[in-house]
């Protein structure tokens, strides 16, 4: 049933039809529909904000493994979220995967100091 209601844009007129007036089924409100997913680009821009933000106001990026970054997201005028970033992880987990990152992510992570080794 709640497939359904998530995905009544996709259903033929008469399945709406005899989902609300047979079965009693109503669409899901825009509140109850789960938010967009976030892609590993969304993932990595906001991985990389808090590891700046850190870097501003420690001057490094040694990062302890345990550390959790809180960064206000959505500044711009759109409904404020505060997010709990697990950035002492997910710098180590660079680190190790140094060899497999991008050209371009390595550049974004040394010039806020990164240090690889």
């Amino acid at each position: 049933m709640r497939s359904v209601r998530f995905g009544w844009g996709k259903l033929t007129g008469v399945q709406q039809w005899l989902c609300e007036h047979v079965l009693g089924i109503q669409p899901a409100t825009e509140d109850e529909k789960p938010r967009p997913r976030r892609t590993q680009a969304d993932t990595w821009a906001l991985n990389l904000a808090a590891a700046k933000q850190f870097y501003g106001r420690e001057g490094h990026l040694r990062v302890p493994r345990q550390h959790v970054e809180r960064m206000v997201i959505g500044s711009d005028g759109k409904e404020q979220e505060e997010r709990s970033i697990k950035l002492g992880a997910w710098i180590g987990n660079q680190r190790s995967r140094a060899a497999t990152l991008s050209p371009e992510r390595i550049e974004q992570l040394s010039r806020i100091g990164m240090r690889w080794a």
